[in-house]
């Protein structure tokens, strides 16, 4: 199977530099059993790759189970991974296989492996180096035949540094090391995203008159997107769910920016210099055209703004800028997690909810 072919057969969008090279590694590697350590932002899509490395190996076949090691609570993290019997601990009423199990034969994908507390990490490294384990509660060896793929939006390296990341444990999982770019570093893909998004919208809600300005593709393709591709794609949904007329224009995702707008830290980093002189002129025009879209919303807030012959007073939108609460819900978690970087706790404190809710919010919402 040709690379093209093979990106169109695993949902992998882009014609990037960074992509082909990418999906070259991962068709190489796929066919084997070797470790593989996935490393990226959040939502640059990790469990894409992840997913076709396992379709393309000798184990499409079987099972690919998917764990989030960082929305599994520390205390029970052991059992999820490796089952226990009845009665080892105060709840176990009946004997339970764990992911290691489940996936026997098949592939286990790690994401957010960065969050497994230090004492998990020691039993991994021992079911890595001897494919042997016992659940919780039990003296009987079970043995397992499972790949791993992890990955972290942590530099792992950086975390052993800290002494919060095994160093055997990293270098036993590191033998193949992908490193996916954020979206703002291929910008190229990002019309091919927004193309797939929206089929994708309008396939999901039987609609076929969803069309997206010239100027608003401009502003996309300008745009920072620090959620990276995740981000795009609720953007996308969000723009099309509030369209009436089903045309996209920069009203339509001028305000969605706004709320996702990078940090004032980010923003004022250094411009990099390895760029070309219209590529920079370009990009900081972008930057200053959403800065004053992002002014004017809060001034038209602040102060009654004239639309024809209606006058609105201040603090009072038209009804046609009403936004259903779910969608303001929805953006405020996104924007919460976009900066802070999906740390679940630290956005959880931000939106002054529960780490539980957190978590029930983002299924919800299909945040991913």
């Amino acid at each position: 199977m040709d690379r093209d072919k093979f990106q169109k057969a695993h949902n992998i969008i882009g014609k990037s530099k960074e992509i082909r090279d990418l999906v070259d590694i991962v068709m190489q590697v796929a066919k084997s059993d070797i470790s593989v350590l996935i490393h990226g932002e959040s939502g640059t899509g990790k469990e894409i790759f992840a997913k076709a490395i396992h379709a393309g190996s000798s184990r499409a076949n079987q099972k690919l189970v998917s764990v989030n090691c960082g929305a599994i609570p520390e205390g029970i993290l052991e059992s999820e991974l490796f089952g226990h019997e009845k009665g080892s601990f105060t709840g176990a009423s009946d004997s339970r296989k764990g992911y290691f199990e489940i996936a026997d034969g098949g592939t286990l994908f790690l994401d957010e492996i960065g969050e497994m507390p230090l004492t998990t990490q020691v039993k991994l490294l021992r079911v890595l180096e001897t494919s042997e384990f016992m659940r919780l509660g039990s003296e009987k060896v079970t043995r397992v035949n499972v790949r791993i793929i992890a990955a972290s939006n942590k530099n792992l390296q950086e975390e052993v540094g800290k002494h919060k990341f095994r160093n055997d444990l990293y270098f036993r999982l590191k033998a193949v090391t992908l490193s996916i770019p954020p979206l703002r570093e291929r910008r190229e893909d990002i019309n091919l995203l927004i193309d797939h998004f929206m089929n994708e919208y309008q396939n999901k809600n039987r609609i076929e008159d969803l069309v997206i300005t010239d100027q608003a593709r401009e502003l996309l393709t300008g745009y920072y997107w620090p959620g990276n591709v995740r981000e795009l794609k609720n953007v996308i949904e969000t723009a099309a769910a509030l369209s009436k007329d089903g045309i996209l224009d920069l009203s339509a995702f001028s305000p969605l920016l706004s709320t996702y707008n990078e940090s004032r830290e980010i923003k004022n980093l250094p411009v990099p210099l390895n760029k070309a002189p219209e590529d920079l002129d370009r990009e900081m025009i972008y930057r200053a055209l959403i800065e004053i879209k992002k002014d004017l919303m809060e001034l038209k807030n602040i102060a009654g703004v004239n639309v024809g012959n209606e006058t609105h007073q201040a603090g009072i939108n038209s009804i046609d800028e009403v936004i259903p609460m779910s969608i303001i819900e929805k953006n405020a978690i996104l924007n919460a997690l976009n900066y802070t970087k999906w740390n679940k706790k630290k956005a959880a404190k931000l939106l002054d909810i529960s780490e539980r809710t957190l978590y029930r919010k983002i299924k919800e919402y299909d945040l991913r």
